[in-house]
């Protein structure tokens, strides 16, 4: 593997404050309400801390391997040297197409949440607008154009990008946690926040309800591995990406949960503002009701922002990984995917690459919404396996040839290690599960034949192999 760097190198740019810190950081991503009619409250809290626990020991894992190989392109480079010679060609391709697919699609879901939400606002000052299918998507295109401006932009600038990103977040969270519960009446007790459920899947079982309600948390702590497709424009990255894995996961576990927990305890009514209401998404009904129309539409803008700064982050990491894929040879039209433009340092053509990606991916929100919903659950599952294959490759057949990086897990990496991959197969199942009911035919045939051509494109891949 090519190994050259050809980005600026710039200090000062804070590599922690990848997207996984700005998806999370509101415990957001659209899935608030449907994570409540999937447990109650039960499954917000108490899967949040679940869900923060065991991402960060999957955060420990792949901190260890990228301490080890801090260079950009992230998990398929690690597995170009972790797995077995005969091997690497078909487990790299295997990864970096994961690992795209998780990083690219999640652009589409980010900025299309955002056109939504903007759709809503709009809604509530005038509540016979109606934002058809066609207006959103328009939106979500001038947003993804945006955010390929900027990310085309020269290197420097990401340093101010994601510092405002930060106090942005920072910021804002406390705001709306602070207003919140000062000025919402009638709160809930402590032990409703605590220990309220309610099944509203139409599945029978409850325990089946709560690990549905974990895949909220589950989707929304990802994308963390960012840090580490950054690494060659970071100085000391041995040390400081894998410190970017891991600072990015606590600091969204932990301001995710303050989060949560304030609008868990604004609520006033579940069966009106959560079952019954008309405003999507839910969290903006409770807002409504419990702060008034005028601190409603700072929260949203707020929380608008936050989703901006989340499509600008991904859009960044999902095209250094696109770079360095392409640098490998390993992309189509390679030859221009690897060009760093001389003038701002960047790799212009990766960033519009991915930009016509997600827009097309986004043509299937008009197609049928459950067909996107159902590639949106295809992308985790993608994001999950590229983080699967490194870990399980050291867990086994690398376990005696690692060479541990300034930042290891000494004794214990084997037990993480373990853990890490039990969880990450564990939640890819549950993704797969239809998580309301009547199920939807559709999403399903969707979901099966994503997989049935995923399935075919490595078995021509692994016989290609054993032609050679």
């Amino acid at each position: 593997m090519n190994k050259q760097t050809d980005f600026l190198q710039e200090p000062n740019v804070p590599r922690f404050a990848t997207e996984e810190e700005i998806l999370a950081s509101f415990g957001y991503k659209q899935m608030w309400g449907d994570a409540m009619m999937s447990g109650g409250s039960i499954a917000i809290i108490w899967g949040w801390i679940l869900v923060s626990v065991f991402t960060f020991g999957v955060g420990l894992s792949l901190a260890e391997i990228c301490s080890a190989y801090p260079v950009t392109g992230g998990l398929y480079i690690w597995v170009s040297r972790l797995a077995p010679p005969e091997y690497v060609p078909i487990m790299c391709w295997l990864t970096g197409w994961c690992n795209w697919l998780g990083l690219t699609v999640a652009i589409t879901s980010a900025d299309l949440g955002l056109a939504q939400f903007l759709s809503s606002v709009i809604a509530l000052k005038n509540p016979d607008y109606n934002a058809g299918i066609y207006w959103q998507y328009g939106i979500f295109l001038v947003i993804l154009f945006v955010h390929g401006v900027i990310n085309s932009m020269h290197v420097k600038y990401n340093g101010f990008f994601n510092q405002t990103s930060l106090y942005w977040h920072i910021l804002g969270t406390f705001l709306i946690i602070a207003v919140a519960l000062a000025l919402t009446p009638n709160k809930p007790s402590a032990e409703w926040v605590f220990t309220y459920f309610e099944n509203d899947t139409g599945f029978s079982s409850s325990s089946y309800a709560f690990l549905i309600g974990l895949l909220q948390s589950q989707y929304t702590l990802s994308g963390f591995d960012s840090a580490a497709h950054m690494s060659e424009e970071t100085r000391d990255a041995a040390r400081s990406a894998p410190k970017g894995i891991l600072y990015a996961i606590g600091a969204a576990a932990i301001t995710g949960f303050v989060f949560m927990l304030s609008v868990n305890f604004c609520v006033q009514d579940f069966q009106r503002q959560i079952v019954d209401t008309t405003i999507s998404p839910q969290m903006t009904q409770v807002f409504l009701d419990g702060v008034g129309y005028n601190w409603t539409v700072v929260f949203t803008v707020i929380i608008m922002g936050a989703m901006f700064f989340s499509g600008s982050a991904l859009t960044l990491g999902s095209s250094r990984m696109v770079y360095a894929f392409a640098r490998d040879g390993a992309m189509p039209f390679s030859r221009w995917l690897s060009v760093i433009n001389k003038s701002t340092q960047t790799p212009i053509y990766a960033v519009w690459a991915n930009i016509v990606f997600a827009a097309v991916v986004g043509l299937l929100y008009i197609v049928n919404t459950t067909a996107f919903n159902a590639i949106v659950s295809i992308n985790t599952i993608a994001s999950s396996l590229a983080y699967f294959i490194p870990i399980a490759l050291r867990l086994t057949v690398a376990r005696h040839k690692f060479k541990r990086g300034p930042f290891h897990l000494g004794p214990f990496s084997d037990v993480i290690n373990f853990i890490s991959c039990f969880w990450i197969l564990f939640t890819s199942a549950l993704f797969l599960c239809p998580t309301e009911y009547p199920l939807s035919c559709f999403a399903l045939l969707v979901i099966i034949t994503f997989m049935q051509e995923l399935g075919s494109m490595v078995l021509v891949k692994v016989w290609k192999k054993t032609q050679d």
